[in-house]
């Protein structure tokens, strides 16, 4: 009687086969060979393994073209990979991989199927992001040889390996497949069995968050990519990356995890549905929330929904000089924008001396401009020049743009759009940089909320592309329009959204840190490996957590508040565990503990 796999030591997994020929299963063939591996492609006809052979030639083509593999390395690789068609050709597997359709029948009908095939000690590993691996597991004849390699598309480029171990799965498996994921020169992150596991399931959530956000009209599908791609520096936005993976994936990623988790923030938007039933998958059928140039192609084409350029509108008003209120951080930031762009600034605050400090900042980040060849010494002192602080907002009386940046309370924005009331000229534009408060509650502390739009910057303002430009329902067309304008001038991305909670960025980007909180609070997964799961597995340039404790607890508890009592979703309310980590005081790297921990300066 053979030993149970928990007590046999495995052997290296030198012959490898891949079952399901698509890009994913290719990318994974194209890894191992490359890593010396002896493969065996396994799909349904002699058409679709010649695909692969033709995918995993051009790839490794590319690959030496760009010195990253030599001629004699691709050869090898190359023959190392047999195709074939028939099942009965992975006997002779120390792992077997399924990338099958994300189906159980197909997936379980395949492990039946293999049971009868390979070796006991053979590994089956499923590449499903969707399904459970456990129940997967129970209806093998041997439920501790299998487990869940989920790889990341594209496999050869993307570092992240989610290893998924259910409670069946034996430690020695878990083992032999992680020593393979770090011999691939992959990141292997140990997860427990639940849909979507680490990445996906914090992916698809806010994917389908952006989605529903198209879908109600709030922004257009270019406003909602632009945005998280320049206020978040994410390397694709969600529609364009939904078209990417593939509507009808997402849409079956989706239900498996609002099956389990019952959170209406992962019931698949209803247009996720509608475009698969049509048949717009996305890039994979040429059309999905854009229109590609054909199947398979990456290029995107215009067609109906495609703003037009060049179109004249209304013309804004005139802008010559600018006022902003406040002397923090983001104040003196976009004071200095504005100064770079030609304007005549005033940046006035509750005392001279703070408008001189804020004033001093800006000196402060002209001169790293100049150390770093970014600017002369020259043109920093004319910008510095154009900006005149004031200890009152008085000062105000002449620009014809007045913009705060306060703090991110309603009744001090308030109070303050009254003060701006009276004292700014007829006609001026009245703007807030809130990130989160309704920007009609300003509007209304003025005679004239015609005027009031919200211009959204982000931090640091001289660095960050985007402006977040928010209508009230009674903000006028031209001012709108002035706003426009003045950002084509600052050379800022300008895109337009509603005056609603979170407006386009945070309000995806919240759920998806609160929902990176739960997954904590509920002992799935660590910090570290969350963390290390966004940045390889979706490209993010910074983990949750890392990101949490830069913006603070304490704001990032604020904006989920707001949202909550905005949109009323259990689903939004804030993880307990940031509550309670604000009420101790331990609000990120401001006071060296959040997450956690800092040294002190």
């Amino acid at each position: 009687m053979a030993a149970p796999l928990s007590d046999t030591p495995l052997s290296p997994l030198r012959t490898i086969a891949v079952i399901g020929l698509g890009t994913m299963g290719t990318g994974i063939a194209e890894v191992l060979a490359k890593a010396g591996r002896e493969v065996i492609g396994i799909d349904v006809s002699e058409d679709l393994t010649a695909r692969s052979l033709a995918a995993l030639a051009a790839a490794t083509d590319r690959a030496v073209q760009r010195g990253r593999l030599t001629e004699q390395e691709r050869g090898s690789a190359l023959a190392r990979v047999r195709v074939s068609t028939d099942l009965r050709d992975a006997a002779d597997a120390d792992l077997v991989i399924e990338v099958a359709p994300e189906s159980y029948e197909i997936k379980q009908q395949i492990f039946r199927e293999l049971d009868a095939i390979v070796r006991p000690e053979t590994i089956l590993a499923t590449g499903t992001n969707a399904l459970s691996v456990t129940r997967l597991a129970a209806d093998s004849a041997r439920p501790e040889r299998v487990l869940g390699l989920h790889f990341f598309n594209p496999a050869p480029a993307m570092k992240l390996v989610e290893v998924v171990s259910s409670v069946l799965t034996a430690p020695a498996a878990v083992t032999a497949v992680t020593n393979l994921a770090l011999d691939l020169g992959k990141e292997p992150v140990a997860v427990g069995d639940r849909p979507g596991f680490v990445a996906d399931g914090l992916l698809f959530g806010y994917l389908n968050q952006a989605a529903a956000m198209y879908e109600a009209r709030y922004a257009s599908r270019e406003d909602i990519d632009a945005a998280m791609r320049l206020g978040c520096g994410l390397p694709m936005g969600p529609l364009a990356l939904l078209d990417l993976i593939g509507v009808d994936t997402a849409r079956t990623v989706l239900e498996a995890m609002y099956a389990e988790s019952r959170d209406r923030l992962h019931a698949p938007a209803p247009i996720l549905g509608q475009l698969s039933e049509a048949g717009l998958t996305g890039r994979k059928s040429g059309r999905g929330f854009y229109t590609y140039e054909a199947s398979g192609s990456a290029t995107v084409v215009p067609d109906a929904l495609t703003p037009l350029s060049g179109v004249a509108g209304v013309p804004g008003r005139p802008v010559g000089s600018v006022g902003v209120a406040g002397s923090g951080t983001m104040a003196s930031g976009i004071a200095e924008v504005f100064a770079k762009a030609g304007y005549d600034v005033v940046l006035a605050a509750r005392s001279e001396e703070k408008a001189q400090t804020a004033k001093a900042r800006i000196g402060t980040s002209l001169s790293r401009s100049v150390d770093k060849g970014r600017l002369t010494a020259e043109t920093a002192a004319q910008i510095l020049d154009r900006v005149t602080p004031a200890g009152s907002y008085d000062a105000f009386a002449d620009v014809d743009l007045a913009l705060e940046a306060v703090a991110e309370d309603l009744e001090i924005k308030r109070q303050l759009f009254a003060t701006l009331d009276k004292v700014c000229k007829p006609g001026a534009v009245l703007a807030t940089t809130t990130s989160s408060l309704p920007v009609v509650a300003c509007a209304r502390a003025t005679s004239r909320p015609q005027d009031v739009i919200g211009m959204h910057f982000f931090n640091p303002a001289p660095a960050m592309k985007l402006v977040e430009v928010v209508r009230t329902v009674l903000t006028a067309d031209d001012v709108h329009a002035t706003v426009r304008e003045v950002c084509a001038r600052i050379k800022k991305h300008a895109v337009d959204c509603g005056d609603r909670a979170g407006f386009i960025v945070n309000a995806l980007l919240f759920p998806y840190l609160n929902n990176a909180i739960k997954m904590v609070q509920e002992h799935y997964a660590t910090l570290d490996d969350i963390d290390a799961a966004m940045k390889l597995g979706g490209g993010y340039p910074m983990g949750p957590f890392e990101l949490l404790d830069i913006v603070g607890l304490d704001v990032s508890l604020a904006i989920e508040k707001v949202l909550h009592r905005e949109f009323r979703d259990p689903g939004l309310a804030p993880a307990p565990l940031l509550e309670h980590l604000v009420a101790a005081g331990c609000l990120g790297r401001k006071t060296g503990r959040g997450f956690r921990e800092y040294a002190r300066r």
